[in-house]
């Protein structure tokens, strides 16, 4: 599903009109990235959990020349979904279940 088709399944649930849907998507996605650069997890009920994780650095070798080079920390985002997300993910999505 690309951004067009949420928007539109989006609208239709909701009974917005598809722009109205755009800026209720654009609105979370600017929120969520204003929490993740604060480096606050966000948690959304029913789906998951996004959470901001720091990588250490760390020592890569290049294969090619044997040079060594030290890869400075960095934040990174990772997602946990629900049990229940999983839970469906695991039978083979809904209609399987």
């Amino acid at each position: 599903m690309n951004n067009k088709d949420f928007i539109a399944e989006l609208a239709l649930r909701t009974g917005y009109a598809q722009t109205d849907a755009q800026k209720l998507v654009n609105a979370l996605i600017e929120g969520m990235g204003d929490s993740f650069e604060a480096g606050e997890n966000v948690s959304l009920a029913g789906f998951g959990t996004f959470e901001v994780k720091k990588r250490m650095e760390r020592v890569v070798v290049n294969p090619s020349t044997g040079l060594r080079m030290l890869v400075p920390p960095k934040l990174v985002l990772g997602f946990k979904p629900n049990a229940s997300i999983k839970e469906k993910l695991k039978n083979g999505g809904e209609a399987n279940a």
